[in-house]
């Protein structure tokens, strides 16, 4: 109602239509005009919603409601916990972290060790500097262990050689003592056969 607009200078052309063929003809050409619904208008809508967003008309009085039941702490640990277990899924899809390790990490999550994502990402971070420290420690203690296997075998061969030479030195000692001493046995029966 009353949102028909009718051009007021063509208005005999406007009153010598009488069929709806020519009224529809005359909307066509633009002579006749439906004109727009009044709606309310959103601006000032607009500008309370800057200004909440900026922290205004959110003061003691304008509350109506407890802190639990505007926002409540459920809601809060929800969208926590849902961010975190992203973050996870992410980097064991990205192979970033390992099943294990992501794991633990969830369980740690679930138990409200991290406050936010970047305390999570902290905490892998550290752990994978740690693990890395781990395996260079093990492979240098290994490093060691096969180097000092390795002086020990060159230092029981050497030991060995040395007994070895030792042993037959003696040997070829004895036998030359064991021939002196038959020597020393022949040589008086020797010059007792020459005095008779």
């Amino acid at each position: 109602r009353g949102r028909v607009w009718l051009d007021p200078n063509e208005a005999s052309e406007i009153s010598n239509a009488n069929s709806r063929k020519s009224i529809r003809k005359l909307v066509k050409d633009g002579y006749i005009i439906r004109k727009p619904e009044n709606v309310s208008s959103r601006a000032r809508w607009r500008a309370t919603k800057e200004a909440k967003a900026m922290g205004r008309h959110k003061g003691v009085g304008r509350r109506e409601g407890s802190r639990e039941s505007r926002m409540p702490s459920k809601e809060l640990w929800m969208r926590r916990l849902r961010v975190l277990r992203r973050l996870l899924r992410k980097y064991r899809a990205e192979k970033k972290i390992d099943r294990h390790l992501y794991r633990a990490l969830y369980q740690k999550a679930k138990g409200n060790v991290f406050r936010n994502k970047h305390n999570l990402m902290e905490h892998i971070h550290k752990m994978k500097n740690e693990k890395r420290r781990e395996k260079q420690l093990a492979e240098q203690l290994n490093a060691k262990k096969t180097k000092e296997e390795a002086c020990r075998n060159k230092a029981r061969k050497q030991e060995l050689k040395r007994r070895r030479k030792e042993a037959a030195e003696a040997q070829t000692a004895a036998v030359a003592a064991k021939k002196a001493q038959v020597a020393a046995k022949k040589a008086p029966a020797a010059k007792a056969a020459k005095r008779r």
